[in-house]
This record gives structure tokens, C-alpha cells and sequence, in this order.
């Protein structure tokens, strides 16, 4: 199976973006991340078994392009977190600091937290993603909800 990449551009654009976005922590490097995996499916000659399939790959390709780019010598960083936070449209403004805390988790947790509250992954599906074990994606879990937990007590004891 394979989908026209303009398609695939249209529905998984803004899913990768945030992907990357949660790694590198900046917008034109998310941006370029995105491109490269695209550009990366278009020339790719691999068979698909499904959408699901095809989203899950595409996932993975933009994790691993944004890994290279933290670990690149030219790593930029154009837009800081904060910046980037009140670019979003988000409902609640509980929701603005729920992400930055979210953001500022160290990148193991981040990724994981992403990919089950933000994409909606079955623990399972994280960890064929991420190639770790099931029980691995379920502790990191924990212990991102741990710290987030014990950071949005912090800051709302203090208000």
C-alpha cells in the first residue's frame, strides 16, 4: 500500500511537527524534521500494509531525524518554549502550562507522554515505535506522570 505523499503531507503535518517539536525544541528544526520525512517516504520504494502502518513509520522517521539534529553540531535553537507555547491555540490556560512542564520533562519521558496523550498510542504501539518493551514505555509513563504530577503541585501550591 502506498498513499500519494501529498495526502500523507495533509493528514500527518501537524502530528510529526509536534513530534519534533517535543525533541528539538524548535520550530524551524520541527519544520525541517518534517520536510526530510516526507522527502524520506517520497523516495522510499516501501510497501505499506495499512494507514496505520504508514503513520507509525512516518512517526518513527521524524523521531529519529529529530534525535540526529539535538546530537548535529548546527543545532539551532530559533524559538525558545515559552515563545512557541503562546503561538498555540489552546482551550484552557491550565493547558499552556500542562505542556510547558510537559516540554521541559527530560526527552525519554517527553516522547512517551507525546505519543500516548497527544497521538493517542496504545503502550504497545509506543513501544514498537520506540523499539523498547512494553514494561519500559510503561515505566517511563509513570514516572513522567511523577514528575509532572509533583511540578503542577509545585506551581499550584505557590499561586
Amino acid at each position: 500500500m502506498r498513499e500519494p505523499v501529498e495526502e500523507m503531507i495533509k493528514e500527518y503535518r501537524n502530528h510529526l511537527f509536534a513530534v519534533a517539536f517535543n525533541i528539538c525544541k524548535s520550530a524551524s528544526d520541527a519544520d525541517d524534521v518534517v520536510q526530510d520525512t516526507f522527502m524520506k517516504y517520497h523516495f522510499s520504494k516501501k510497501q505499506f500494509s495499512s494507514k496505520e502502518h504508514i503513520r507509525a513509520w512516518l512517526l518513527r522517521v521524524a523521531i529519529n531525524k529529530a534525535k540526529d539534529i539535538n546530537r548535529s553540531f548546527w543545532k539551532q535553537r530559533s524559538t525558545s518554549i515559552e515563545d512557541y507555547i503562546e503561538t498555540l491555540e489552546l482551550p484552557e490556560k491550565e493547558d499552556k502550562g500542562i505542556l510547558s512542564e510537559v516540554l521541559s520533562l527530560p526527552e525519554k519521558y517527553r516522547i512517551v507522554i507525546h505519543l500516548f496523550y497527544y497521538e493517542e498510542y496504545s503502550v504497545a504501539d509506543i513501544a514498537n515505535l520506540l523499539k523498547l518493551s512494553e514494561s519500559n514505555v510503561k515505566i517511563r509513563l509513570s514516572r513522567g506522570r511523577d514528575m509532572l504530577r509533583e511540578r503542577l503541585q509545585e506551581e499550584w501550591v505557590y499561586e
